[in-house]
């Protein structure tokens, strides 16, 4: 059992979202659901929590009500080997409602922000040459969503 576990605040689609999240990604499943009983506060029946794994992480979805909503100041970081990967990921998570933003960040239709990443962004970024860095990061700054052969021109 992991030690620390994302729990995510939705108005009442913590269900909903949990079945989109867990038909994106591989190795993913529904693993329980939880109802709120006559104690309430919501509708006796109604969900209260879904836990569930992307790829064996887990997380938790709460249906707790239309209080609180996601900002950018949390997000999910996928790490892409492949820019089919990046494109997979990107539009299935900007899908139905879910809205682009800079450098490979989007928000999904739930407004929960993840961060589409490949894994050579990071090797280019910490390679010795730090012209050719700078070069990657700015052609990154560039980019909504990240395509690994401009950052590969970058930093040749």
């Amino acid at each position: 059992m992991q030690k620390i576990t994302p729990f995510l605040w939705f108005d009442n689609q913590a269900e909903e979202a949990a079945k989109f999240y867990t038909s994106i990604f591989k190795n993913s499943k529904i693993n329980a659901v939880t109802h709120y009983g006559e104690a309430g506060p919501s509708e006796p029946g109604s969900v209260l929590t879904v836990e569930f794994e992307l790829d064996g992480v887990s997380f938790v979805a709460l249906n707790g009500g239309p209080t609180f909503k996601f900002t950018e100041a949390i997000s999910l970081q996928i790490a892409c080997e492949t820019q089919e990967e990046v494109n997979n990921f990107w539009n299935k998570l900007t899908a139905d409602g879910g809205a682009p933003s800079q450098c490979g960040w989007l928000k999904d239709k739930y407004g929960l922000s993840w961060q589409v990443v490949p894994t050579a962004l990071p090797r280019l970024l910490k390679q010795p040459d730090a012209e050719k860095a700078n070069r990657v990061m700015a052609a990154m700054l560039k980019m909504t969503k990240i395509e690994i052969a401009e950052l590969e021109r970058a930093a040749a």
